[in-house]
């Protein structure tokens, strides 16, 4: 179908879907785009109670503007929850209502498209969730953010959506014994009267909220390099100085550096390592990544060094790019585990990068015995602790993969290197990253997106091979067998020989759905036939020699 055709053709089609299944029930801002926050925090030993002072500062997309709804926790019945005490504009109080989760703060005139407005807004409470206070590993009290998915509304008054990226300020007043890091870069550290210190961090880049990250500590800090001007730091709990700094000085530079190169500048003031009761694993809040207690092991294990190069490849693909909806999440997690496997390929070799291939297809594999319906692209938003799976990362890695033999080499990283640097620092759909895609390819790739991305399954295979002296030819057939799903499946058949150790002879072949046969010419017996010798489907396979 010419490209044209194909497009009316796919809108037609992707209106019947919206209203066939439900969609982001996220309720939008219309009209409103938050450029800008500032959140001033007091914290304190005494209590668990936080108090606070956002600005938040907007422009307006529509007119006729007259209410900024923000989500923010109320106080709820356990006594946990924030409480509004004021909302000002311009030193003028404004009224607002505070229900339901959200704070809706009424403006004082209807705002016209292209203007400017902020609003301040007092207010306190012990947080439900998203900021964590207690004690670390070593039993010390801390301070730590724990935003995702969509937390940050527990103790921030947001607009709290992965799609709605703004500036960030954190000024934080607390004990002087604790140190505090946030995004972006250090403005301001002032010792104050009463044996508290007030710290200052601004973050000149937009992103979303579940990417703001605090946190407050009995730090040991160490400038461990500089990249391109930008600070790479090492923050972790001070009994553990030795064994983090050890730990965390590789391989980020190293890191930064490949996808630097090979997708698009790093968008961001520095680049920060930091453990974090918090955090079960990585979490890669943009530029101040939070990591596991238990990542500090001063052995540089493999697989906290796999962690760190993952949690980075977020900074481009999850946090520079982001996804604009949570049903697209794939571009943030996919790409993640995917471009930690390309850098593993670089720093370690071939062999590092198929072991890492195959350990994602074996889990795959398992969540879908489970799971044989589920869909990347999915719509799962009712449930947000359904948003991320096993898929979203192992088969969304897989999907790149396969686009990358699809396309080739070069055209895959032109298409990467063109898709980041129109969505940096903004949003991006599945859409988008396939017409980038499509553009460096200059071929309709939407069969490809549909069938890996927007349904279930995966292709599982049945088949047999034989050798036949009688026309000097292997036979070799094959047949698709899952019960969800159909695939056009290129697919390479490699056949060896003796002593052979690559194949002699590599068949490249389409599978297109029932019983297919093949026939690849050979000049004496064969001593084994593999189906993809080289590692560059997504399939599993009952496959023998017969006869």
């Amino acid at each position: 179908m010419p490209l044209n055709v194909r497009r009316a053709a796919s809108a037609s089609m992707a209106i019947a879907l919206l209203a066939a299944t439900p969609g982001d029930p996220y309720p939008r801002r219309v009209g409103i785009d938050v450029e800008a926050y500032r959140f001033e925090l007091e914290l304190s030993d005494d209590s668990n109670e936080i108090r606070g002072r956002a600005t938040v500062t907007v422009r307006f997309t529509g007119s006729g503007v007259e209410e900024l709804p923000l989500d923010l926790v109320g106080h709820g019945s356990d006594g946990r929850g924030m409480v509004v005490r004021s909302v000002t504009s311009a030193g003028a109080s404004l009224p607002f209502t505070h229900e339901a989760g959200v704070l809706t703060v009424h403006l004082p005139a209807p705002g016209a498209i292209g203007d400017r407005a902020s609003v301040t807004i007092g207010y306190g409470g012990i947080p439900a969730a998203g900021l964590r206070i207690g004690p670390n590993k070593h039993g010390e009290r801390t301070f730590f953010s724990d935003n995702w998915p969509d937390r940050a509304r527990n103790w921030l008054p947001t607009v709290d959506h992965v799609g709605d990226k703004a500036t960030s300020e954190f000024v934080v007043t607390a004990p002087a014994h604790y140190q505090v890091v946030s995004n972006g870069l250090l403005v301001e550290e002032t010792d104050l009267p009463g044996g508290v210190r007030r710290t200052h961090w601004r973050q000149s880049v937009p992103t979303s909220p579940w990417l703001y990250v605090l946190g407050v500590a009995r730090f040991a800090v160490q400038r461990v390099d500089d990249f391109r001007g930008r600070a790479i730091q090492t923050w972790v709990y001070a009994q553990d100085r030795d064994a983090g700094f050890y730990d965390f000085a590789v391989p980020t530079k190293q890191v930064l550096e490949f996808y630097d190169e090979h997708v698009g500048p790093f968008a961001y003031e520095k680049l920060a390592n930091i453990t974090s009761p918090a955090s079960g694993g990585g979490m890669e809040a943009a530029s101040a990544i939070m990591y596991s207690e238990s990542a500090v092991t001063g052995t540089r294990s493999t697989r906290w060094r796999n962690v760190v190069i993952h949690e980075i490849a977020h900074q481009w693909f999850g946090n520079a790019v982001t996804e604009s909806d949570w049903d697209d999440v794939w571009l943030s997690e996919g790409f993640a585990t995917y471009f930690t496997l390309l850098y593993r390929e670089h720093a370690y070799g071939r062999d590092d990068f198929v072991a890492g291939l195959a350990e994602a297809a074996e889990r795959i594999w398992t969540w879908y015995e489970e799971h044989p319906d589920y869909r990347i692209v999915h719509d799962d938003l009712d449930d947000m602790a359904r948003v991320t799976s096993i898929a979203t990362y192992q088969k969304g890695a897989w999907v790149l993969h396969m686009l990358r033999k699809r396309v080739g080499d070069e055209t895959f990283w032109a298409g990467i290197r063109d898709y980041y640097a129109r969505y940096m620092n903004a949003t991006a759909s599945t859409d988008d990253f396939m017409h980038a895609m499509e553009n460096a390819a200059g071929e309709d790739l939407e069969g490809f997106f549909d069938q890996w991305l927007r349904q279930g399954g995966n292709p599982e295979l049945r088949g047999t091979w034989r050798y036949d002296p009688s026309d000097g030819a292997v036979h070799v057939e094959l047949e698709q067998m899952q019960r969800v799903g159909r695939f056009l499946l290129p697919l390479e058949i490699g056949v060896y020989f003796e002593d052979g150790r690559t194949p002699t002879v590599l068949e490249s072949v389409d599978l297109a759905g029932g019983l297919q046969r093949f026939v690849i010419p050979v000049t004496e017996e064969p001593t084994e036939v593999r189906l993809d010798p080289n590692r560059w489907a997504l399939f599993r396979a009952d496959f023998a020699r017969s006869g």
